[in-house]
């Protein structure tokens, strides 16, 4: 979400410390405390860690209630399995560590699976495409190249903890990467001149746009800074959930009817090509 952007997205706590409390949080299996043969911990009930401020993707809406893409997945998701849903909004940086003190039975966030995260949480395929890019001011004027920006004095912010903050880190080793607990005090930065861009997910760029005209735009890059997907994480071990949701996955990718919910909550024409393997 995500890394989410959204979502998007190498946890924001150091690995170490991650590492030592997937070792306090692994006694036994979540395949051992499965329930009705769908790998989750209460029956009946699918209980999902998000983080709702990543509009379209997953968000409140104006009634306090989840909406956007994932929510709209996720009530998929439980009619098929034939499981009540308990969604449990909290913040990003509290999301992996909440999964491997079982909280609850997944993430949906976006998560990108990184190597790092891998060792401590388990990922289904991907369900949601990120395109990320450079968010510069609306005034900015410099050459719309990388170098221009991977350079000594130049600040870059992002959201802190996602996939877009190791890309900053990565893609402008030269600058300073500022990073924010909020995605819209990443971008104010630079909407105010503190800072000379931000790395984000192009829909959430677009999202503040509209909500905030004539602060920021994006850099007109050669190409993206990067094309990945965001997928579902699950407790580590629990094969059983994750298999059934890669099923799901598959169907839904196949069916059409992931295209259809994405092209209806994130407002484009096209749904960007997903991973081949279903």
């Amino acid at each position: 979400m995500k890394s989410r952007s959204a979502r998007r997205t190498v946890v924001g706590v150091c690995l170490t410390a991650v590492v030592a409390l997937a070792l306090t949080a692994c006694g036994s299996s979540s395949s051992d405390a499965s329930s009705g043969g769908l790998g989750v911990m209460n029956a009946g009930t699918l209980t999902v860690g998000m983080n709702l401020q990543f509009k379209p993707e997953m968000y409140l809406d104006e009634a306090g209630k989840p909406a956007g893409y994932d929510v709209d997945l996720l009530n998929k998701l439980a009619t098929e399995l034939g499981v009540k849903l308990d969604i449990q909004n909290l913040d990003f940086n509290g999301l992996i560590p909440g999964l491997q003190s079982k909280k609850f039975d997944m993430v949906s966030v976006g998560l990108t699976a990184t190597d790092a995260r891998k060792q401590v949480i388990d990922f289904s395929r991907g369900y949601v495409p990120y395109t990320s890019v450079l968010a510069v001011g609306q005034n900015d004027n410099s050459p719309a190249t990388v170098e221009t920006y991977n350079a000594s004095g130049k600040i870059i912010t992002a959201l802190q903890g996602s996939s877009g903050e190791q890309l900053a880190k990565s893609t402008f080793p030269a600058a300073s990467v500022k990073s924010f607990s909020e995605q819209n005090a990443a971008l104010l930065e630079v909407a105010t001149g503190r800072a000379n861009g931000s790395v984000l997910e192009d829909y959430i760029l677009a999202q503040y746009q509209k909500a905030n005209p004539n602060q920021v735009k994006k850099a007109a890059l050669p190409k993206p800074l990067d094309l990945s997907y965001g997928s579902w994480a699950v407790q580590k071990g629990n094969s059983t959930l994750q298999q059934k949701l890669d099923a799901f996955l598959c169907k839904a990718q196949n069916d059409g009817s992931l295209g259809q919910l994405y092209n209806k909550d994130f407002g484009v024409a096209d749904f960007p090509a997903m991973p081949a393997g279903c």
